[in-house]
């Protein structure tokens, strides 16, 4: 039986700046090829080229990557500024409205920092435009020299809610993670519990409360080594176990509902 689908949401790109391109990450295809044991589809995330209700029927689930541009401020309600940096509105259009119907329909995702924020964006929540600007927060941005290695290098410690999700995944209260990203979760979305937290209080690792789907997004890049990570493996397993679910009562024609 052919493997089921996960659409890797893409960012927009210029090659050489100056010829557009769709890109994806090369580390996101190989984790959920390897340990989710789906095939990786690219999606142009442009409204243009594809809708919403396309991907749902095309794809069993949803990878919602990292990407240097932002979710735009308008989208919770806020007007930008240079803080809020680079943005996608073509993402924005395609990303949001899918992780409402995902949820709606029980349909599996994993959302990775951007892809994290995009969650809680459209769960109704907002964003801070730049985490180490706020009193008493670390630096969670990428360290801007060094080889991938040390960029993705595991530098802080995540706290998890006892008896949580992500305490039960992965067997233990803390975990070490990396972090690469500028900006973090302000007010929680409608429905999103947030269960894992950063030494300063940054949320890292959230669900949708209520959703029969997987929908467990996490701010730090556990694609990185996710084939050997013992934070990351766990969580590319249960997503793709959620995907293959999906999938399998989908062929069959039914609906599935599962938590």
């Amino acid at each position: 039986m052919t493997r089921p689908i996960v659409g890797i949401i893409g960012n927009s790109h210029l090659i050489n700046d100056q010829y557009p391109a769709h890109a994806g990450g090369t580390m996101n295809s190989e984790a959920v090829a390897c340990v989710s044991n789906c095939i990786p589809l690219l999606i142009p995330a442009d409204p243009r080229l594809v809708s919403v209700d396309e991907l749902l029927e095309t794809c069993d689930g949803f990878l919602l990557t990292g990407g240097r541009p932002n979710v735009h401020p308008e989208e919770y309600g806020e007007n930008w500024t240079e803080a809020h940096g680079d943005h996608d509105r073509a993402r924005d259009a395609i990303a949001l409205p899918l992780v409402r119907a995902c949820v709606e329909r029980g349909q599996p995702f994993f959302g990775i920092c951007r892809g994290f924020q995009e969650v809680n964006v459209a769960m109704g929540g907002t964003l801070y435009p730049e985490i180490r600007d706020l009193p008493g927060r670390m630096n969670h941005r990428m360290p801007p020299d060094g080889t991938l290695e040390e960029k993705f290098a595991l530098r802080h410690k995540v706290t998890l809610t006892e008896g949580g999700k992500f305490h039960k995944l992965f067997g233990a209260p803390e975990v070490m993670t990396n972090t690469l990203h500028g900006q973090g979760i302000k007010e929680p979305g409608q429905r999103i519990v947030v269960e894992g937290v950063a030494p300063d209080g940054t949320p890292e690792a959230i669900y949708v409360d209520g959703a029969t789907g997987f929908t467990m997004s996490v701010q730090w890049h556990p694609e990185w080594d996710a084939a050997n990570d013992p934070v990351s493996r766990p969580l590319f397993t249960a997503f793709g176990e959620a995907v293959h679910d999906w999938s399998r009562v989908r062929r069959a024609g039914g609906l599935l509902r599962t938590a």
